[in-house]
């Protein structure tokens, strides 16, 4: 964990980011539900971080997982409503448990005392001020390993600016390239325009993706594309702003595993796998479009 913002600072972010809560606007819907008054955002969450579970993973990006695993933290709910969300009962349902900073503290230093590389964030917009306040707890105890902001990417430029210095490597996805198209599935508005200026701003702070001797990631940004059936995902346009936007060499994973998951099957459109041939056309644009990306194994 290369942190360079002090234990204080961290609290003074902490407190920074508990203020938007009062009328919360720490993504890109701006719902400003009052969430220290007991009252839900629209992505489900209240006062309290809820984990869904944490431990050692193996199934992320060889470069996360090393020889010891991603060290995963699964919070629940999530500011992006999409009809084919592998993780429904967490994401929808808000399967989990309420933690308190210091409960989330000790599952941080769980999983470095495990051996874990990395400490993985997953879905964590939406608790960004629980997580500040853990980690100014976590870094004081010893935590040092890189921590992973594993996002939807419909995260507010404001919220990431608060993470500037604490974040070593930022996984946002970017689901689409056409507003219509994201609105319909995710119920984003601007989705296009509020990732695209969230993967800049997350570029701006760590740069290009850099790994230690072992392969394994320390410090920059990775981008995850799931190929839609259709072409719904828009893989040429999101590979082209990648390529002439923010790096042309850009780490990507460019994901096989869509199914229709969830309430995809009330969408015909969705409603099947993605053929081998879809696939290997996205591959071929992105590589197209990025001929000096580095590709996720």
């Amino acid at each position: 964990m290369v942190l360079r913002v002090g234990r204080d600072e961290l609290l003074e972010r902490a407190e920074a980011a508990r203020v938007i809560l009062e009328e919360c606007c720490l993504c890109g819907h701006g719902c400003r539900a009052r969430r220290l008054d007991a009252e839900k955002g629209l992505c489900g969450a209240g006062e309290r971080a809820i984990v869904s579970d944490y431990g050692p993973h193996f199934g992320e990006e060889s470069v996360l997982v090393g020889t010891r695993g991603s060290g995963t933290v699964f919070f629940s709910y999530c500011n992006l409503s999409c009809v084919f969300c592998q993780n429904w009962e967490i994401s929808a349902l808000g399967r989990g448990r309420p933690v308190s900073p210091a409960e989330l503290a000790n599952m941080m230093l769980d999983l470095q005392d495990t051996g874990c590389h990395n400490v993985n964030l997953v879905s964590p917009t939406h608790y960004v001020p629980q997580i500040l306040k853990a980690l100014a707890d976590a870094v004081a105890r010893g935590l040092d390993v890189p921590i992973v902001y594993n996002t939807g990417g419909y995260d507010s430029v404001e919220t990431l600016k608060l993470l500037d210095g604490v974040v070593d490597i930022y996984m946002p996805d970017m689901k689409f390239s056409d507003d219509a198209t994201a609105r319909r599935y995710t119920g984003a508005p601007d989705y296009v325009s509020v990732n695209r200026q969230a993967v800049k701003e997350m570029h701006r702070q760590v740069g290009d993706l850099v790994v230690d001797e072992r392969g394994v990631a320390i410090r920059g940004l990775i981008v995850r594309h799931l190929v839609l059936p259709n072409g719904l995902a828009g893989t040429k346009e999101v590979m082209t702003f990648l390529a002439r936007e923010i790096s042309p060499r850009t780490y990507v994973n460019i994901m096989d595993q869509y199914y229709p998951a969830h309430h995809a099957r009330r969408y015909p459109e969705l409603d099947r796998r993605i053929t081998g041939a879809e696939y290997r056309e996205a591959l071929a644009v992105a590589r197209e479009a990025g001929p000096e990306f580095r590709f996720a194994e």
